[in-house]
């Protein structure tokens, strides 16, 4: 093959050409990406989004502001210093200039202090816990039932998914507001009495109106997510894997729970994460109607509606709430979008 020399005037191919490659060669034009799960993809499809890594820095700091910084704050949220009432920011009473003159150290008001002296700082940081808990609480009842609920819905169809559904229409009919003045009339004295069992004092302290707003986010704001997860499961059980279960003769609950909502993962999240700053803003409007905890504990909106009566002379007690609670849903809000556009499949290029 060698000793074959090729006419230059002649278009017969050159032999050499068509020589097998090496194993070097080869693999020298092997270009292969790395192999990526669905999880490992969209965290670093979300560690790109920098307003979305910005906005989950917020909220970590939030979450240290409003549920460690008070265990070491010097003072409590309802403790009343005498002769401290209605101070500026950074302002001292009489009797803590003179605790300072004496050499003893007087740690200052962030915030100035309220009309009964209680210290304005920690009064907003433990009101953020109370929202922050709330929102959380509520969103993961909002994602039990609602998931629940729209899967069972969606993959069984037909009258059952027809009459699930109509009770969903009828329930987004329901006055929400008059739901918890009703249940938190209901429930005062019940629990009241429970508040006095040994381990359970801490509904005492939240009061029946944060009880029974606890109650309507169970029974009425799963609705929504009901509605989602129905339609991703609809979509979902037409999958080979899916009929590939039954023929292997599994039931519907093992269907739903193994393969179904498991495909949901994502959406769920990104729903949950999304529910987060509703369930807030939904607390602090209570709140600020004075439907929210009982006192002296405080929310941001109950510090919020408190603040209007002297807004002209101390507008910051207005303010410093306002202004945590927009803190607070616009990062839960711009974090829900990041996630949405990492682990949703359709919104990837």
């Amino acid at each position: 093959m060698k000793d074959i020399k090729k006419n230059p005037l002649s278009f017969q191919l050159k032999v050499d050409d068509f020589i097998p490659a090496t194993a070097d060669e080869k693999q020298s034009l092997v270009i292969m990406r790395e192999s990526v799960g669905f999880w490992k993809d969209g965290f670093r499809r979300f560690r790109k989004n920098k307003i979305a890594m910005t906005s989950l820095a917020i909220v970590l700091f939030i979450i240290i502001l409003c549920f460690i910084v008070p265990a070491f704050y010097p003072y409590k949220y309802e403790q009343q210093i005498k002769g401290s009432e209605r101070l500026k920011p950074f302002e001292y009473s009489a009797v803590e200039m003179q605790m300072k003159e004496n050499g003893e150290k007087v740690f200052p008001h962030l915030l100035g202090t309220d009309q009964n002296g209680r210290d304005y700082a920690i009064r907003v940081m433990v009101g953020g816990r109370v929202s922050m808990t709330v929102g959380i609480v509520a969103s993961i009842l909002i994602l039990i039932i609602g998931s629940l609920y729209g899967a069972i819905a969606g993959y069984f169809g037909g009258t059952v998914d027809l009459v699930m559904m109509r009770i969903v229409d009828i329930i987004y009919t329901v006055p929400d507001v008059l739901i918890i003045i009703l249940l938190a009339q209901t429930l005062k004295f019940p629990l009241r009495s429970l508040g006095e069992v040994p381990g359970f004092g801490w509904i005492q302290r939240l009061g029946p109106n944060m009880v029974s707003m606890f109650i309507v986010f169970a029974l009425l704001y799963w609705v929504g997510m009901a509605r989602i997860i129905r339609s991703q499961i609809m979509i979902l059980k037409q999958n080979e894997y899916v009929t590939a279960a039954r023929a292997l003769g599994a039931g519907g609950k093992r269907i739903i729970g193994k393969h179904l909502i498991t495909n949901c993962i994502g959406t769920l999240i990104v729903t949950t994460t999304l529910q987060i700053p509703s369930s807030i803003f939904t607390e602090s409007f209570l709140s600020f109607l004075g439907l929210g905890v009982q006192a002296p504990m405080p929310s941001l909106g109950s510090l919020a509606s408190a603040a209007l009566n002297g807004f002209q002379t101390f507008p910051e007690k207005l303010f410093a709430p306002a202004f945590l609670i927009f803190i607070i849903i616009l990062s839960f809000n711009l974090l829900g979008d990041g996630l949405r556009d990492a682990f949703d499949p359709k919104l990837k290029s």
